[in-house]
């Protein structure tokens, strides 16, 4: 158990928060260390992801402290939230690569050194983005994702949160993954080391996933997670409706399916992002 984690427990039961400082200073000694990554919202343990559920309820009671101010200036991008959620300013020694154009990243975030985030994109609260990973333009990493290292998320991905309920999983994207230009991995998703997701893929709880290789399909079974085998390559496909009209009306509905797993043709194509890191 962390020490503080006693402390946040108590006070996100306590039912008067506003105006106690010994809250907020609680609040601001736990965000300092989820935002260098001393604490996550989940971790792998012995191969399988355990969600902290004290770290979301720190994350939820900075939201019940904090108070609506305006920050940043008139000449950068004026806005108002929480005043406990200020946006993240890295330090030539994080090592962090944020390129001009719009990005941002909130406090309470932990971005590890040689992470290059592209513009604009943005990572939430109580997101995990281990070393090496790329975040390019107009990708978002919700609130509590937990990426791994040497991950590609690619333009208009939305990488979902899950910060409620607190006892849910996040989205969680392992080592060496690639997140295709439009996906959306969402409701506490679990992408395996080394998947492949193709543009436009779409992943949550309630979406069937069809491997054509093994011949099963993979479901989200009551109280978990969809789960993306490892090294498993992912593109949009359809399923035919037979039920109802759907015969007679010709239709179909989206699914993703496993075509394949990664192999030395797949590396390759991938392999050219390394040289902008």
């Amino acid at each position: 158990m962390h020490p503080i984690q006693t402390a946040i427990e108590r006070i996100a039961a306590s039912e008067e928060l506003q105006g106690s400082p010994e809250a907020r200073d609680i609040f601001i000694a736990f965000r300092e260390l989820l935002t260098h990554g001393h604490i996550r919202a989940a971790q792998k343990i012995d191969g399988e992801w355990k969600v902290n559920i004290w770290v979301k309820q720190g994350i939820l009671l900075g939201f019940r402290l904090g108070q609506l101010v305006r920050m940043g200036s008139e000449s950068c991008l004026p806005f108002v939230d929480k005043d406990t959620f200020p946006v993240r300013k890295f330090s030539l020694e994080e090592r962090v690569r944020v390129v001009p154009g719009g990005s941002s990243v909130r406090e309470g975030a932990y971005v590890a050194p040689s992470v290059i985030c592209m513009p604009p994109m943005f990572i939430n609260v109580g997101a995990y983005v281990d070393e090496g990973t790329l975040v390019d333009s107009h990708a978002l990493i919700g609130s509590c994702a937990q990426i791994g290292k040497r991950v590609h998320v690619s333009a208009a991905a939305q990488i979902g949160g899950v910060l409620e309920p607190v006892n849910a999983a996040p989205v969680i994207i392992e080592d060496d993954a690639l997140i295709g230009g439009n996906c959306g991995v969402y409701e506490g998703t679990l992408v395996r080391e080394r998947a492949v997701l193709g543009a436009g893929t779409i992943l949550t709880r309630s979406t069937p996933l069809y491997d054509l290789v093994r011949g099963e399909v993979y479901v989200a079974a009551a109280g978990q997670s969809l789960e993306v085998p490892e090294g498993a390559v992912v593109v949009p496909g359809s399923r035919a409706v037979t039920k109802g009209k759907g015969p007679e009306w010709n239709l179909s509905l989206y699914t993703p399916v496993i075509v394949k797993y990664r192999d030395r043709k797949t590396d390759q194509s991938v392999e050219l992002e390394q040289w902008l890191r």
